[in-house]
């Protein structure tokens, strides 16, 4: 019996350590996750797609994206689902627009994430943006077109790469 309670003792001591650095690791994320927001610096990558109406879910090779700066929003998002009106150029298919005009609105939620609301001005592929981020990163993006169904993504928030 003395045995089985030093056992446990030990193992408590040694998996102790373990769960404050996975705490820390939490905290850390999430606190990179909030500068990115508040600095308007960061890429939401599509991993997949949820298009209104019948059609299925897409699974998507993780090169579809949304970079957001401080002075510009740019996409380049498939799009499945409905139009309403044919593009002028067939070449630029899916959702790709860089806005320069554009609100930006961040509320905090109350059990943690952000809503990130965009308003692009100067294109006609989108007139709104929702963006729903977690504290870790997780993010599904709402994009709400002037002649088209809207479509979700689910993805990941985070940092934007240089581009070398």
């Amino acid at each position: 019996m003395k045995n089985i309670v030093i056992a446990g003792l030990v193992s408590m001591a040694i998996s102790l350590p373990s769960l404050t650095s996975a705490q820390s690791k939490s905290d850390d994320k999430k606190a990179a996750i909030t500068n990115l927001i508040h600095n308007q610096s960061y890429v939401f990558t599509a991993q997949s797609s949820i298009p209104a109406g019948p059609s299925p879910d897409r699974q998507l090779n993780g090169q579809y994206d949304l970079t957001v700066t401080k002075d510009s929003v740019i996409s380049y998002l498939p799009y499945f689902g409905r139009a309403y009106t044919a593009p002028m150029d067939p070449s630029k298919g899916g959702i790709q627009f860089t806005s320069t005009k554009f609100d930006y609105k961040v509320t905090e939620k109350k059990k943690g994430g952000w809503t990130i609301v965009i308003k692009p001005k100067d294109t006609q592929e989108a007139s709104q943006l929702i963006l729903n981020v977690s504290s870790a990163g997780y993010s599904s993006l709402q994009v709400i077109g002037n002649n088209r169904q809207p479509i979700t993504f689910n993805g990941v928030v985070d940092e934007r790469k240089s581009k070398k």
